[in-house]
């Protein structure tokens, strides 16, 4: 729309005649005339329309005829419709832009979620290794257990550590695993790390175990 045309919906020029407009507005009239209720706008740099919903008119609003329903209806500025379709262009990219954020966050979780996983099997792999390896004493959760490797390559656990063995050490020592409670093993570098998680989550149960009950759980004196 040029500035110096008269603004009505039946006086639409080409797009092509208005090049100083950077988005391009294509009106659509609908079934009555004098009414201007649907626009799409084109983008100019990729050619992306954006359709533009007007309030629909009525002419018979509560029972009253009116005259003239493009007077009452009428959009006085035709930069208003540029401007409703740019704030519908900006709603979708924003809307696409969140989305794509959420996405990239669960994607995220889910390459943790992988990792976990893949984790637990591996530890699940070793843990039943473990048990499997020959062991002349009946193992009891709490202990720390030595594993060795005969000539043969027969793995079996002992109770007697490298130290305790000195320099007459029979065979070779492959490392050292303290049996849990819940019959895993952990790699003795990381037994201390182990049992501070596993205090932690004792201190928390007898925490919650005194206190009165409540909807929400309490983590008062977890880092005390």
């Amino acid at each position: 729309m040029c500035i110096n045309e008269p603004w009505t919906p039946l006086n639409l020029m080409p797009v092509h005649q208005c090049s100083f407009l950077a988005p391009r507005l294509v009106f659509q009239n609908s079934k009555n005339s004098q009414s201007l209720e649907r626009g799409t706008m084109e983008n100019a740099t990729n050619g992306q329309v954006t359709t533009v919903s007007l309030v629909e008119s009525n002419a018979n609003p509560s029972g009253v005829q009116i005259v003239s329903t493009y007077h009452t209806n009428r959009i006085g500025d035709p930069s208003n419709l540029v401007e409703l379709a740019q704030q519908v262009q900006k709603a979708d990219d924003f809307i696409r832009a969140n989305a794509c954020n959420r996405l990239t966050v669960i994607a995220e979780q889910i390459r943790m979620l992988q990792e976990q996983a893949k984790r637990v099997l591996e530890e699940a792999k070793r843990d039943a290794d473990l048990h499997h390896a020959a062991c002349n004493v009946v193992k009891k959760p709490g202990n720390i257990y030595y594993l060795y490797k005969r000539e043969s390559g027969q793995r079996y656990f002992s109770i007697l550590s490298p130290k305790e063995w000195g320099s007459s050490c029979p065979h070779e020592f492959l490392a050292a695993y303290k049996l849990q409670h819940d019959m895993s093993w952990t790699p003795y570098e990381n037994i201390e790390k182990r049992d501070a998680e596993i205090n932690i989550i004792d201190k928390l149960l007898k925490e919650q175990i005194a206190l009165p009950s409540c909807v929400e759980p309490n983590f008062r004196g977890l880092t005390n």
